[in-house]
């Protein structure tokens, strides 16, 4: 698959006007599916056609099926990137994702903006924005970030949020819109029981 970046692009997901960008979809399609027909636990054979699809991978990408993009060499993955069943990316638009990166099921990256005026959308103008993920973020289960937004390294996304604004760096964001709840401290390292001991004073 030739790797050219598409922004913006004027088709519609299914029904395209221009028959490259709906060719190239279509071949995308073909790839996603033979990824998702593969036994889940075939790793060998996932990271082959990743490798292929992807404009970048990292070390370590462990993608669950499920899965579909739209054009795949618009998305780059960082190392030890995890996401769980169900991700959508519609990467129109380059869509990078930093270092340790965490997905959980069900999340949605969509670079694509349809025109508001409804004679301009029914002729089929669209766009594309980029979407930035830095390191170390999580996104919790069910979110979907927008076209267009960054979201900052150490930073949690969480579940059923709907990202429409950049996210800063640090912090735990969540909501519809999603906003910044509070900034992320030494206290949440000891969250969890299998941590014992006190933070210091």
């Amino acid at each position: 698959m030739e790797k050219r970046p598409i922004v913006p692009i004027n088709c519609f997901f299914q029904g395209c006007y221009n028959p490259a960008f709906e060719a190239e979809i279509r071949k995308c399609k073909d790839v996603c599916y033979r990824y998702n027909q593969l036994n889940p636990n075939d790793r060998e054979e996932q990271n082959r056609i990743l490798s292929r699809l992807l404009g970048k991978m990292g070390k370590e990408t462990v993608i669950t099926p499920p899965f579909w993009c739209d054009y795949g060499y618009n998305i780059s993955v960082g190392d030890y990137f995890y996401s769980n069943h169900n991700l959508v990316i519609t990467d129109g638009a380059k869509v990078t994702f930093g270092d340790n990166v965490f997905i959980a099921p069900n999340c949605c990256f969509t670079t694509a903006e349809h025109a508001l005026d409804p004679g301009q959308r029914k002729a089929g103008i669209e766009i594309a924005k980029p979407i930035t993920v830095g390191n170390n973020v999580w996104i919790g289960a069910g979110s979907i970030i927008l076209a267009g937004v960054t979201i900052g390294d150490n930073s949690v996304i969480g579940a059923g949020s709907v990202v429409k604004k950049s996210i800063p760096e640090g912090v735990i964001a969540v909501g519809v819109p999603c906003k910044v709840l509070r900034k992320i401290t030494e206290e949440d390292k000891y969250r969890y029981p299998v941590y014992q001991g006190e933070p210091e004073q």
